[in-house]
């Protein structure tokens, strides 16, 4: 019987090596121009046993960490995998994954800001086209995605109910001065962690914003635009309040147990804990020790109290000019669309006005 001396192609394709083998050259060349149709087709694929966690940690490797984005955004590119992903799909492997388990993922963030499930649907999106175009997988399941009902980040003022359980609450919780600190001031979350004791000009009586912390890091940044930067007038009510606890200057305002900087987890690590106490103050039923009927308004965030201090301005009558410099704005539109937002209390107490001259006797 005769022998055959095969002839052998190879050819590499997406870091992968191929080879093919024919009884003649132009069989192998047939053979080989078949594979690379496929390959381009995307009916034969190189990550057949990567799990879509390995693909990840090599997305981000190859695609993200060398592209000069900012540690803000790597962060964030995490943050969404490692507590959204990563617990669904993080096991299986890459050519498994079907539009379904990506569906259900973004599903479960039904009335999450509609931020918060955009920036999720955008890594999802963008680690499933990568993979899809490097012919880890034949297709992409992330193409026909569809955005669950999500709040578009309305912020609302607190209500008079909500102010004098917050005030009374800051009296002597550990996170009071913070928690006023946002109200009185109008500060971010980000722009009180990086504070410091120099930044407080008690002979000026003003806050120096000029610094905040970056979200997803532990670095310190300027603010995104000049408008960021500005001075504060102390209120009378945070004045005494602010020099029972002064500091060394360089020290932060509000530090964490080990006197370093509030990072974004520790801050929410604050709220939680105010919430906390506020909701067993307001009338919350607690069971050995935990909260099993809340009354506390889930939409109630630490921005509420910015946003509180903004309609604080519009009420005591001061000029929108003035306001946008308080806030930080860099674009008056801002500051308008808070100052043109009525509050729903004060829609019914200016209707109620109205009823009662338009009562028909």
């Amino acid at each position: 019987m005769a022998e055959y001396k095969y002839v052998r192609k190879t050819i590499r394709y997406g870091g992968k090596r191929y080879e093919v083998t024919g009884k003649t050259e132009r069989e192998a060349l047939e053979k080989l121009a078949e594979l690379k149709s496929k390959l381009k087709r995307g009916e034969l694929t190189v990550g057949e046993n990567m799990t879509v966690d390995a693909w990840y940690r090599e997305w981000k490797a190859l695609y993200k960490e060398p592209s000069g984005i900012t540690d803000k955004s790597l962060g964030m590119y995490d943050e969404k995998y490692y507590k959204y992903i990563k617990p669904r799909i993080g096991n299986l492997k890459l050519k498994d994954v079907r539009d379904v388990h990506l569906q259900r993922i973004l599903n479960e963030q039904a009335g999450m800001s509609y931020s918060h499930v955009k920036k999720l649907l955008g890594v999802i999106t963008q680690l499933f086209s990568r993979a899809r175009k490097s012919h880890m997988i034949a297709y992409d399941p992330s193409e026909d995605l569809s955005i669950p009902d999500a709040s578009k980040g309305h912020r609302r003022s607190i209500t008079d109910i909500e102010r004098s359980a917050i005030l009374a609450v800051a009296k002597t919780h550990p996170s009071g001065l913070w928690i006023l600190t946002m109200l009185y001031t109008g500060m971010r979350p980000g722009e009180t962690a990086a504070l410091q004791w120099k930044d407080i000009d008690f002979k000026k009586n003003e806050i120096h914003v000029h610094a905040a912390k970056e979200s997803g890091s532990r670095n310190i940044k300027g603010p995104k635009t000049l408008a960021g930067v500005r001075d504060i007038p102390i209120h009378a009510s945070l004045r005494p309040l602010l020099l029972k606890k002064k500091g060394d200057p360089f020290a932060p305002v509000f530090p964490t147990r080990e006197n370093n900087f509030q990072n974004e987890n520790s801050l929410r690590r604050l709220w939680s804990s105010f919430k906390r106490d506020l909701d067993i103050y307001m009338g919350a039923t607690v069971y050995r020790n935990q909260i099993t009927k809340s009354v506390v308004a889930d939409d109630l965030v630490p921005y509420c109290l910015r946003h509180t201090f903004c309609t604080d301005l519009q009420k005591k009558g001061i000029p929108i000019n003035v306001a946008k410099e308080l806030m930080g704005h860099a674009d008056i539109s801002t500051t308008a669309n808070i100052y043109t937002h009525r509050d729903n209390e004060l829609l019914h107490n200016e209707m109620a006005k109205l009823d009662g001259t338009l009562k028909i006797s």
